[in-house]
């Protein structure tokens, strides 16, 4: 038992200056001269590849929804707050466009999105609910969630997410996260206004990454779909385009052409020799 104790005084000690580093690097962008967006950003992009924490939080009909229940399948995490006039509401628009895009690509049960409102004074269920109204959003698989101001601090620590008040709102980066199916931050999105691309990309690499469970089928259709299925920036949107399959035959095709003229060549070689390897043997 003691040595148990010690082991976890251990683990505590070596976390805690991890933990203080974090702190002190949120809190040296409050400068004096506002918000520092080049160390926001190297926050933000540090958070690549970290585990995302079963942190629980209400949804707006006051259910509990732990962040572990989206295992399985990538997740959108987008941090607005609700008293925000036109940023966030301009934000979620943007983002509610390119969800819709990815869930007719890519299939509506692909990914989930959640949206939480880190202003937990003033972000309760009931400011959420009334946020997602206004914005028009009523979607299977889009969650909008509020928690208290701890849990709140946890997940914007797990994503790289910096904001403080400011002029009775809040300075902080526009930021859409990207998790994995095993819960691991693996792309961040900027902007109001992203490309389409920033965002559906990441999500088509996740959605047909090859498991070791799938079957030979499944492994070949998702390939197919993976490289098939692309960006039309004339139109910006995605399509699936038969002309990388179409080459890839073509390519198939000439190859095997190719192989049997070889092989042909080389049969008339090796018959045009025998006689004379036999009269020499004789």
């Amino acid at each position: 038992m003691l040595r148990g104790a010690a082991c976890l005084l251990c683990l505590l000690c070596l976390m805690a200056p991890a933990a203080a580093g974090a702190l002190a690097e949120a809190r040296a962008i409050r400068t004096q001269g506002g918000f520092d967006r080049t160390q926001a950003l190297a926050i933000s992009q540090g958070a690549l590849g970290r585990h995302l924490g079963d942190h629980e939080l209400l949804a707006s009909d006051g259910r509990p929804v732990a962040l572990g229940q989206f295992a399985g399948k990538p997740l959108v995490i987008s941090m607005i707050f609700t008293s925000c006039a036109h940023i966030c509401p301009a934000t979620t628009q943007n983002l509610r466009e390119g969800v819709a895009e990815a869930r007719r690509n890519f299939g509506r049960d692909s990914f989930s999105v959640v949206t939480i409102g880190f202003d937990a004074p003033r972000d309760t269920m009931e400011a959420m609910r009334e946020f997602a109204r206004r914005q028009g959003i009523d979607e299977p698989n889009w969650y909008f969630l509020a928690a208290d101001q701890p849990t709140i601090d946890a997940i914007a620590q797990d994503l790289g997410f910096i904001y403080f008040p400011s002029g009775g709102g809040f300075d902080h980066l526009i930021q859409s996260t990207i998790v994995d199916r095993n819960g691991s931050i693996y792309r961040q999105v900027y902007g109001i206004d992203f490309a389409l691309a920033h965002l559906l990309e990441p999500l088509k690499e996740l959605i047909y990454a090859l498991e070791p469970e799938q079957s030979l089928y499944q492994s070949l259709t998702n390939r197919i779909r993976l490289f098939c299925t692309v960006y039309d920036p004339a139109s910006d949107s995605y399509r699936f385009s038969y002309a990388i399959f179409v080459g890839l035959v073509i390519g198939l095709v000439l190859g095997a052409v190719a192989v049997y003229l070889l092989g042909r060549e080389w049969a008339r070689n090796h018959r045009s020799n025998a006689p004379a390897t036999r009269r020499s043997n004789a």
